[in-house]
C-alpha cells in the first residue's frame, strides 16, 4: 500500500461521525439491482467499480486526497485505494453500538455529502453507491487509516463478519482502501475487463487535474498494461488531443478553458474543436461522473457557442451565421464538458443525465464571455469556423428543402393501400412514425393518432430475422421493403439520415412475449441495416399498458403485474369495487386508452433506443448471441441469465 506523510494541517474540522447523515435502511439491493445500478449485465457490473472510484475522486476534487490507486487482482476483486482523510470509524450518534463505517457500508442513504458540509460538490448524492457494492459483492475488506491508526472491517453481501478490528499503528499513512469481489450469485459468470477499467480510470483522471491515478492489474487479456500512472495538468485540453490525434481540425488550439461559477458554488471546465476528419460529438461530466444522456450542463454549453459563433458572424457580416442551429454546432464539433456543482440532480441512480435546471444558466454564463474572447484573439480559426457552420447550415437547408418536395409525392411514389397511413405535414420536424403489428391494432390506432405529424405502418406478423440473412432475401422481403419504402432510405451502405422521412420511428407492439419478440427483430434490423438512425436517436419503443383500473369515473394504466399490485395496494381514492381489465392486444384498446397512454406526446412514456457499446463490438456480439443462427449461443446466455428473471409473464 502507498504512504504518505501527516500533518495536523492535513486533518480537517468537522469531519467525524457526526457528518455522516443516515436516510433509511439496506434489504432491496440484492433483490433489484436494477434499480440500482441498472441491471446485472457488464455495464453494472463495472459500475460497481465507479461507484467506489467516485468517492474516492469526490476527496481529490474536496482537496483532501491527491493521489488514487486502482488495482485489479487475479481473483477477479478490485481495490480502489486513496490517501483521502478516510471514512469516520467512530461510533455513529444516531446507532452508538455501530460505527459510522458499518453504517456507511450497511445503510442506504447513509454517507456525507447531503448537507453540502463535509463536500462542497460530489460524484456521490445519494448515500447508496458504497452500500450497494457491499450488498452485491461475496466479500469486501475496507481498510481505513486515520488518526495515525489503521483498522479493517470485512463483509459479505452486505453483512458485517465482525465489528471494526485495529491493524495497527499508521504514522505514515492516511485514506481508504476498499477491496471488493463481485457476487457471482448476482453477476453470474461475468467478470471485470482490464481494458474496460483502464478507460475509466484514464478518463477519471484527465477530469481532476490535481489528483494522479496509479493503475494496475494481475490478469493479462493481452493488450492492457499491466501499471500505469495517470495524470494531466491540462486536463480536458490534454484529453480533447488525444482523442483527436492526428485528425485535421479548423482551429490550431482549441477553445479550452476552466472558470468558478460567479453566482453559486463550483466550476464549468471544457474544451471544443471542429473537424472535417470525423463526426461530432460530446462528452459531458458532472462531478467527474460520466452523463452519457447529457442534460442541463450540456444545454448551457451549446447555448454559449451558439450565441457566441451567431454574435460572431453578425459581427462579421455574415448574414447567414443567423441559421446555423445546434445541429450544425454538432456536426463536426468534438467537444468536452465537465462541470462541478452543488448539490446536483440526476436523472436515476446511475446518473446518465443531469437534471439541475440552474447548471444550464451557469454554465451558459461561464463559457459565453471566454468564447467570445477567443474568438476575437483568433481571427483565422473563428472564420474558418464560421464558414464550415454556414455551409453545414446551407446543406441542412437544402436537405430540408428537397425533403418536403419529396413528402408532397411520397404518398403518391409508395402506393401502400391500406398500410401506409402517412401524416400531413410537408417537413420532417416532429413527424412520428408508428410501426404496430397487424390490422386491428392499426385500426385503433389511426383513430387515436394526430393526423398532421403522426404516421402509421402496419406489419403483417414478425419480419425476417435478418442476421444471416441472405441480401438477396432481405431485398424482396416485402416487410422490409414496404418499411424501406415508408422511411424513405435504403439499407446498409445506401442508408443516408438524410433521407429519413419522419423524425421519430416508433415500434408499438403489444405488450407481451409475441410483441417483445417482434420488437426484437426489428431492433435487430435497424441496428444491423441502419445504425446511424439510432445512433442519432431517431428510434423509440412505445411504452403500452398491460392493465387498466376502473373504480367510478376514475382509471388507471399499469404497465405490469407488479405495478398493478402496488396501486391495487394503495386504491384508486374512490368507492366501490375497483375492475381490473388487462389488455390482450393494442387492438383490444379503444381509441382513448391507445391515444391516453401510447400516443399522446403530453401523456405517453417512450423508451428512446440507444447503444451502449463501451466495449468495442461489445453490442454486436450480444447481438449475435440472441439473434443470430447459432442456438448454443443463445442456449449459453439463457443459462448465464436465467436466474435474474424474477417473472414471466406467458
Amino acid at each position: 500500500m502507498a504512504e504518505d506523510l501527516l500533518s495536523g494541517a492535513d486533518e480537517p474540522q468537522g469531519y467525524d461521525a457526526s457528518s455522516i447523515e443516515v436516510l433509511e435502511g439496506l434489504e432491496p439491493v440484492r433483490k433489484r439491482p436494477g434499480m440500482y445500478i441498472g441491471g446485472t449485465d457488464e455495464r453494472a457490473l463495472h459500475h460497481l467499480v465507479a461507484e467506489v472510484l467516485d468517492n474516492s475522486m469526490d476527496e481529490a476534487v474536496a482537496g483532501h486526497a491527491t493521489r488514487i490507486e486502482v488495482e485489479l487482482h487475479a481473483d477477479g476483486s478490485c481495490t480502489v485505494r486513496d490517501n483521502g482523510r478516510g471514512i469516520p470509524t467512530d461510533p455513529h450518534p444516531k446507532f452508538p453500538g455501530k460505527s459510522a463505517l458499518e453504517v456507511i457500508l450497511c445503510t442506504l442513504h447513509a454517507g456525507g455529502k447531503f448537507s453540502g458540509k463535509a463536500y462542497q460538490t460530489s460524484g456521490g448524492l445519494h448515500g447508496v453507491g458504497i452500500s450497494v457494492v457491499n450488498a452485491l459483492s461475496d466479500h469486501v475488506r475496507v481498510e481505513v487509516a486515520r488518526d495515525r491508526k489503521l483498522v479493517a472491517q470485512e463483509f459479505s453481501r452486505g453483512i458485517p463478519q465482525g465489528p471494526v478490528a485495529p491493524v495497527g499503528a499508521a504514522p505514515n499513512r492516511k485514506g481508504t482502501s476498499v477491496t471488493f469481489h463481485p457476487d457471482a450469485e448476482i453477476f453470474g459468470a461475468l467478470s471485470l475487463k482490464p481494458a474496460r477499467l483502464l478507460r475509466m480510470v484514464r478518463s477519471k483522471a484527465y477530469l481532476f487535474s490535481g489528483v494522479e491515478i496509479r493503475w494496475k492489474t494481475a490478469i493479462d487479456d493481452g493488450e492492457t498494461p499491466k501499471e500505469a500512472t495517470f495524470h494531466f495538468p491540462g486536463g480536458l485540453k490534454d484529453y480533447l488531443a488525444e482523442t483527436l490525434g492526428t485528425a485535421a481540425t479548423y482551429a490550431e488550439r482549441p477553445f479550452a478553458g476552466s472558470v468558478e461559477f460567479r453566482d453559486a458554488p463550483g466550476k464549468v471546465e471544457w474544451a471544443i474543436n471542429w473537424t472535417p476528419s470525423r463526426d461530432g460529438f460530446l462528452q459531458s461530466y458532472c462531478n467527474t461522473v460520466p452523463t452519457p444522456e447529457g442534460g442541463t450542463h450540456e444545454a448551457g454549453f451549446w447555448a454559449a457557442i451558439l450565441k457566441g459563433i451567431k454574435a460572431h458572424g453578425e459581427r462579421s457580416n455574415v448574414r447567414k451565421a443567423s441559421q446555423i442551429t445546434r445541429e450544425d454546432l454538432t456536426a463536426g464539433g468534438a467537444a468536452l464538458v465537465s462541470c462541478f456543482i452543488a448539490e446536483p440532480e440526476f436523472v436515476g441512480q446511475t446518473k446518465d443525465r443531469l437534471a439541475t435546471a440552474a447548471a444550464a444558466r451557469l454554465v451558459e454564463n461561464a463559457v459565453r464571455d471566454h468564447f467570445d474572447n477567443w474568438l476575437a484573439s483568433d481571427t483565422k480559426a473563428a472564420g474558418a469556423i464560421l464558414d464550415f457552420l454556414v455551409l453545414r447550415a446551407e446543406e441542412r437547408l437544402r436537405r430540408r428543402q428537397e425533403k418536403e418536395t419529396q413528402r408532397k409525392s411520397a404518398t403518391k411514389k409508395l402506393r401502400l393501400p391500406g398500410k401506409l397511413v402517412d401524416c400531413s405535414t410537408t417537413t420532417r420536424d416532429g413527424t412520428e412514425l408508428f410501426i404496430v403489428e397487424g390490422d386491428s391494432a392499426g385500426g385503433s390506432a389511426k383513430m387515436a393518432r394526430e393526423r398532421k405529424t403522426q404516421a402509421l405502418l402496419p406489419l403483417r406478423g414478425k419480419i425476417l430475422n435478418v442476421l444471416g440473412a441472405a441480401s438477396s432475401k432481405l431485398g424482396s422481403n416485402a416487410e422490409i421493403s414496404d418499411l424501406c419504402q415508408a422511411l424513405g432510405v435504403g439499407m446498409g451502405t445506401k442508408f443516408n439520415i438524410e433521407d429519413l422521412r419522419y423524425d421519430k420511428v416508433i415500434i408499438m407492439t403489444d405488450a407481451d412475449v409475441d410483441g417483445a419478440h417482434i420488437a426484437s427483430l426489428l431492433m435487430t434490423f435497424f441496428y444491423t441495416q441502419m445504425r446511424p438512425l439510432i445512433d442519432h436517436g431517431h428510434l423509440y419503443l412505445a411504452c403500452p399498458p398491460l392493465f387498466r383500473l376502473t373504480q367510478g369515473a376514475r382509471r388507471v394504466y399499469c404497465l405490469d403485474e407488479a405495478e398493478k399490485d402496488r396501486i391495487l395496494q394503495m386504491g384508486l381514492g374512490g368507492k366501490g369495487k375497483i375492475d381490473v381489465s388487462r389488455f390482450k392486444g393494442l387492438g383490444e384498446m379503444d381509441a382513448k386508452d391507445l391515444k391516453d397512454t401510447t400516443m399522446d406526446p403530453l401523456t405517453r412514456k417512450l423508451i428512446r433506443v440507444t447503444i451502449v457499446d463501451e466495449m468495442p463490438g461489445e453490442t454486436g456480439d450480444l447481438v449475435e448471441r440472441l439473434m443470430g443462427k447459432k442456438p448454443e449461443l443463445r442456449f449459453e446466455y439463457i443459462q448465464q441469465n436465467a436466474q435474474f428473471v424474477e417473472e414471466l409473464d406467458v
